[in-house]
């Protein structure tokens, strides 16, 4: 007969403290691509935690968990930001701009940060996959309730949610890279573009997308006209 073995709390408050030191960890990658720019080596990461690089790689296995874990770091603060302009009251054009423009905020806080993880994508393994992946999810669940509200059947709100992450880090890098226009002017093209994306779809099943500010409103479910 196997006897059971209690638990004695050890193991979880290892994992508490792994998760801890683990985000510690990751605040200080940020610091230093921050500070260092794209081209950050382990060891840069390593002295600005004040650790060795074997220490390092106690909480992450390779490099590559490490740039994973600060992508979703990074997906996180997008999201944050994001949500709350989106969900804040307002009419709806305004707040799909405001969700734009803390998108744009976001990255420029931190550019050498935004440019690594995505460049990291062009060379291997993508180290934004989870964080685009739990952005795309949280979009789709938004864009089901907003058409919902609207009478639209929203089957296709998963594609449209990837289609906005797709943009958006496109945009960015190409923003970031160049910076031949201002921010203002920036976020001005790309809330237009999203806000016509949107509309333009609503349009499609005969909806305009302003009527959410009109919670008077009803209309019928309305099925893809294709």
């Amino acid at each position: 007969m196997t006897r059971k073995v209690k638990d004695d709390g050890r193991s979880s408050r290892w994992d508490a403290h792994r998760e801890t030191r683990r985000a510690e960890l990751v605040a200080a990658a940020v610091r230093a691509v921050d500070s260092a720019g794209t081209e950050v080596s382990i060891a840069d990461i390593a002295a600005e935690a004040g650790v060795s690089k074997p220490v390092l790689y106690r909480y992450f296995a390779d490099k590559a968990e490490l740039h994973g874990a600060v992508g979703m770091w990074a997906a996180r603060q997008i999201l944050d930001a994001v949500v709350d302009a989106v969900l804040a009251p307002a009419p709806t054009r305004q707040r799909v701009e405001a969700g734009v423009a803390a998108y744009v905020e976001t990255i420029a806080e931190h550019p050498n940060v935004y440019l690594l993880l995505v460049r990291q994508h062009t060379g291997g393994t993508d180290p934004l996959a989870d964080g685009k992946q739990l952005i795309a999810a949280t979009f789709a669940r938004l864009l089901n309730d907003t058409f919902g509200r609207l009478g639209v059947d929203a089957a296709g709100a998963e594609p449209w949610a990837h289609s906005l992450v797709g943009i958006g880090e496109s945009a960015g890098q190409w923003w970031l890279d160049r910076r031949t226009m201002s921010r203002a002017a920036f976020t001005r093209y790309l809330s237009e573009f999203v806000w016509h994306a949107l509309e333009g779809t609503t349009a499609e099943y005969g909806v305009d997308l302003s009527a959410l500010d009109r919670p008077e409103i009803v209309t019928p479910l309305r099925k893809s006209p294709r």
